[in-house]
């Protein structure tokens, strides 16, 4: 297996959406195909399954050196308000634009920090977006935390607005690596606010982990589980690290890339948090997340339900979600539309009434029938080949696999493809054989993380 880790180890997306964003048509998308597919979207999903909506707050008070998010950093809590008010405004342009009220299924706020924000401000910005729409039967509301700034009148005032999930951003435990990445909290503080969590109600809780972080070793991993274990979390999400700093500049930069645990270490690392995982009771979901047999996650597996977009893995599919704020991406299904991505142009052009959206891709139907195949892929490990592939196409994925299915990842039927357990780590790799455009267009440089 070693040998396979560094054959397949190559730069690769994450495949939260395709085209992936670097192979988005360089013209962009003009407003109007954008709104086009946004009424379309609506018009087939708002009654029947409802909308999602992702809501980027983007503020930290610190850089942690780890995070390719887009955000500003800034103790001036004063930015708060008018931040909210803009996200609002741009909610009033599309309800505008939808016509009737839409039914909302999932709300997720994404960062940045949300728990940057006062229980006040995010109370008006939840409240303000219920005057425009109505929860749909099945409400999911989630959110990000920092332990660190996650107040208890926080955790309260979520709740009573709806959420019954939230996510705690923690990483590593080890007192080097937390330096080194700058995201400094103590196992008292995670403690603290999971049990909190529990005590008001919250249904699920989920924990986000980090593998080849720098200074990592197996004994840091151990106990970070350990730890991690103990407060048994009905959720997590065990990421690789994604050094880009060639993209994501100085907040990268804060240690050497030889500090990195790197191939059959790096590794090392994640079979060793996935084994006490399992020794625990989780089950693997996806790619890199892990449930609690009680969790929606788990049961959306299960019932062949799970869904993968920009929030990263969801137990039910919305073909429409709107991106609010700095840099969201919304997903029509048909069309990507991505927000500008500072938030002082990203005001300006909602003071002026105008969707803000910078960039975009405007699906043909040969993305369509791809990404329901790495879809397929990315969320239930296997896919029909009776989706639409033209024979040379076909042809060609078969050919670009057959390299993997003689290595023992996949088995291949005149039905299906189906990813072995085998080939559960390569699942990028395998979904890269159908990335057309990724083939079409391969880059001189590189833009992606590794796979592995």
């Amino acid at each position: 297996m070693k040998h396979l880790i560094q054959k397949y180890n190559i730069p690769g997306p994450r495949y939260t959406s395709y085209p992936t964003v670097p192979f988005w048509d360089k013209g962009g998308i003009a407003v109007e195909d954008w709104q086009h597919t946004l009424l379309r979207s609506f018009g087939e999903s708002n009654n029947k399954e409802g909308i999602s909506l992702y809501i980027h707050l983007p503020f930290c008070e610190s850089l942690c050196t780890f995070c390719a998010c887009h955000k500003r950093i800034t103790k001036r809590h004063e930015v708060e308000a008018p931040y909210i008010e803009t996200v609002l405004k741009e909610w009033d342009l599309y309800c505008d634009l939808l016509g009737e009220r839409p039914r909302i299924r999932e709300i997720h706020l994404g960062g940045g920090t949300p728990t940057f924000f006062s229980s006040s401000q995010l109370t008006k910005l939840i409240e303000g977006i219920f005057k425009r729409g109505e929860k749909f039967e099945t409400f999911e509301f989630s959110y990000e935390g920092h332990p660190n700034l996650t107040t208890p009148g926080q955790l309260q005032t979520l709740y009573d607005l709806g959420a019954r999930r939230n996510s705690f951003g923690i990483q590593d435990y080890d007192p080097v690596v937390q330096k080194a990445i700058h995201r400094v909290q103590s196992f008292e503080q995670v403690k603290k606010v999971t049990a909190l969590s529990r005590k008001i109600g919250y249904e699920s809780i989920s924990h986000d982990l980090i593998f080849g972080l720098p200074f990592q070793t197996a004994d840091s991993i151990q106990k970070t589980f350990e730890n991690t274990i103990a407060l048994r979390p009905d959720r997590i999400a065990y990421y690789s690290y994604a050094h880009v700093p060639w993209i994501k500049g100085v907040g990268q930069r804060g240690f050497d890339e030889n500090d990195l645990p790197k191939d059959k270490v790096k590794r090392h690392l994640y079979e060793l948090g996935k084994q006490l995982l399992f020794d625990n009771g989780y089950i693997e979901i996806g790619m890199d997340h892990f449930a609690l047999p009680n969790d929606t996650l788990y049961k959306a597996m299960e019932s062949k339900k799970l869904h993968r977009n920009f929030m990263g893995y969801t137990a039910g599919k919305t073909a429409l979600m709107i991106g609010l704020g700095m840099s969201s991406i919304s997903d029509s299904w048909y069309a990507f539309a991505q927000n500008e991505k500072s938030v002082e142009t990203y005001t300006q052009r909602v003071n002026k009434g105008e969707i803000p959206i910078f960039r975009g891709h405007l699906l043909t139907e040969q993305d369509l029938i791809i990404r329901q195949h790495i879809l397929n892929l990315m969320c239930h490990l296997e896919t029909s080949w009776n989706k639409g592939l033209a024979a040379d196409i076909k042809a060609g994925i078969l050919e670009r696999l057959s390299e993997m299915v003689d290595d023992g990842f996949l088995e291949v039927s005149d039905q299906k493809l189906v990813v072995k357990e085998e080939g559960r780590m390569f699942v990028r790799n395998i979904c890269m054989a159908f990335d057309l455009r990724l083939i079409a267009n391969k880059p001189d440089t590189r833009i992606f993380s590794m796979t592995i």
